[in-house]
C-alpha cells in the first residue's frame, strides 16, 4: 500500500480549495446561463408529470407578478447545480484524494459513482412513478365545489423537496457500504433491528411526502426494499468478507516469500 502523497503547507492547502470552489461556482454560473436560456423548456420538462395529470385545458398560474420571474431563477439554478455536477464532483475528488492510500481512493471513488448513480436513480423514481399517481390522486379531490388551481411557486417547492427526498433515501445502500466499512454497523445488527427500521421508515416517508397515504407508501416500500439490500451489502462488506480478504493477502504474502 503506498503512502499518501506529501502534505501541503496549510496556506498552500487553502487556496488550493479556494480555487476548487472557484471553479466550481464558476461551472454553477455557465450551467446557470445555459439553463436560463432553455427555461421554459427545462420548466416544461419538470412540470410534465402535473400538466399531464390537470384537466384537459388546466394550467399552472401564478398569484404574484414577480412570481414567475423568480421560480424561473430558482429552477435555472438548480438546473446548474446539475449541469455542474460532474465538475463538482471532480474537484472534490482531487482535493481529497492526495491524501488517501490506495485502497482509499478505490472505495472513495466508487462511493462517488455509486452515490451519484443512486441519487439520480431515486429522483428518477420520484419523477417517473411516484409524481403521475402522487399528482392525480392530489387532483382527485376536484369536482363542483372545489377546483384546483397549482401556482409555479409551490409546484416547484414540492417537486423539488420530493426529488431530493427521494434521492437521498436512494443512498441508504452507500451508507450502509461506509458503516459497514468502518465496523459501525453490521448485518447482523440490520437484522435484529429490522422491526424499528420499519417503523423509522415510514416515520420518514411521513415527514418527507405529503400528508396521504399513497405518497407516503410509494415512498416506503423502495426504502423497505433499499434497506433489504443494505442488510446484504452490510453482509458482503462486514467482517466475514475482511476476514476472507486478510485470508488471501496472507495468502499471497506466503506465496511470495515461498517462491525461488
Amino acid at each position: 500500500m503506498s503512502e499518501p502523497a506529501q502534505k501541503m503547507p496549510f496556506l498552500e492547502h487553502l487556496e488550493e480549495l479556494r480555487t476548487r470552489i472557484l471553479w466550481c461556482l464558476a461551472a454553477i454560473g455557465v450551467g446557470f446561463i445555459v439553463c436560463w436560456i432553455f427555461k421554459e423548456l427545462i420548466f416544461r420538462i419538470f412540470t410534465f408529470p402535473l400538466i399531464d395529470a390537470l384537466p384537459a385545458g388546466e394550467r399552472i398560474i401564478f398569484t404574484a407578478l414577480p412570481e414567475a420571474f423568480f421560480t424561473y431563477l430558482k429552477l435555472s439554478f438548480l438546473g446548474g447545480v446539475i449541469v455542474a455536477m460532474p465538475v463538482i464532483i471532480y474537484h472534490a475528488w482531487g482535493f481529497m484524494v492526495p491524501g488517501l492510500y490506495n485502497k482509499e481512493r478505490k472505495s472513495f471513488f466508487f462511493i462517488i459513482i455509486f452515490s451519484s448513480v443512486f441519487f439520480v436513480a431515486g429522483s428518477f423514481f420520484g419523477y417517473f412513478v411516484v409524481f403521475p399517481y402522487g399528482f392525480r390522486f392530489f387532483l382527485s379531490f376536484s369536482g363542483d365545489v372545489l377546483r384546483a388551481l397549482p401556482s409555479m411557486r409551490e409546484y416547484l417547492a414540492l417537486a423539488s423537496r420530493l426529488l431530493i427526498g427521494f434521492g437521498l433515501v436512494f443512498e441508504l445502500p452507500v451508507v450502509v457500504y461506509f458503516l459497514a466499512r468502518l465496523g459501525i454497523v453490521s448485518a447482523a445488527m440490520m437484522r435484529k433491528y429490522r422491526t424499528v427500521a420499519i417503523v423509522i421508515i415510514f416515520a420518514l416517508a411521513a415527514m418527507l411526502t405529503p400528508p396521504d397515504p399513497v405518497t407516503q407508501l410509494m415512498m416506503a416500500v423502495p426504502l423497505w426494499l433499499l434497506y433489504e439490500i443494505s442488510v446484504l451489502v452490510a453482509a458482503a462488506v462486514g467482517p466475514k468478507a475482511e476476514a476472507g480478504e486478510k485470508l488471501e493477502g496472507a495468502e499471497d504474502t506466503a506465496t511470495d516469500s515461498t517462491a525461488p
